[in-house]
């Protein structure tokens, strides 16, 4: 993300100036908080068994809110010149996201499936692969729109926290589900964890209000459509297009 130019003389408010340093700091919060009653703490206990591929994915995924955390603090800072010359390393790190998160929703599907979920594996699989392309989609965006810094650095913030219902999640999963559910959770209980990530869409959309006067475009469609497509896919999950797209992929999986 760059900052946009300003006219000599002017410097922008420091509140506005620091503001995607503090969301990227939120996010980040946001996602170690989350994993700490599945990963973090049980981890710390010795008591979390996953093949090594799932650390990665752990460990790649994190690693992206704290690059963010510091090309937004590059930008306020003023060193934009550095913050443009790592910019091949989110590239990188969001290319490594897209792959793993495809895998991992795959990996999981070909487990549940030999755990006699199969069905219910295949529906859920519809969540993570929605969020991980919006996530695609949103960095490319960001990577196409380089040289337009208010669209750019937006469209890095929204990338960022179409992640963040996947931590918020477990939350939901780990204080809020009933005793003895299902071990696949259905496709609506996503919708919860999104409408908490919206905070933070919200909260962007209320900056801009008050900094230009009205929400960007890339918060109201790229904002807009997400949500739109993740209530949507609560009814598309249970199509057979949609089982027959979830079969073929778990089968790649061998």
């Amino acid at each position: 993300m760059t900052d946009t130019v300003l006219p000599a003389g002017a410097l922008p408010r420091a509140d506005s100036r620091y503001f995607y340093f503090r969301m990227a700091l939120a996010c980040m919060t946001i996602a170690f908080i989350g994993f700490v009653p599945t990963y973090w703490a049980p981890m710390a206990k010795g008591t979390f068994q996953a093949a090594p591929v799932y650390h990665l994915h752990g460990l790649i995924f994190f690693s992206w809110t704290l690059y963010f955390i510091f090309q937004t603090w590059l930008v306020a800072s003023g060193q934009t010149l550095r913050h443009r010359s790592v910019g091949l390393i989110g590239i990188s790190l969001a290319t490594a996201m897209t792959f793993f998160g495809i895998l991992i929703s795959i990996l999981s599907v070909r487990r549940d499936t030999i755990g006699g979920m199969g069905e219910a594996a295949r529906t859920f699989m519809i969540v993570p692969l929605t969020d991980i392309a919006f996530f695609a989609v949103f960095v490319l965006l960001a990577m196409l729109y380089l040289r337009r810094a208010e669209w750019h650095k937006r469209f890095m913030l929204l990338a960022t926290i179409v992640l963040m219902p996947a931590p918020i999640a477990r939350w939901f999963l780990t204080f809020l589900a009933p005793p003895g559910g299902p071990a696949v959770p259905p496709v609506s209980v996503a919708t919860g964890p999104v409408l908490v990530a919206s905070l933070l869409l919200i909260i962007a959309m209320l900056h801009d209000w008050r900094s230009r006067g009205r929400p960007h475009a890339v918060y109201v469609w790229g904002g807009g459509v997400f949500l739109a497509v993740m209530l949507l896919r609560i009814a598309v999950s249970t199509t057979s297009a949609w089982q027959a797209i979830a079969t073929a992929m778990a089968r790649l999986a061998g």
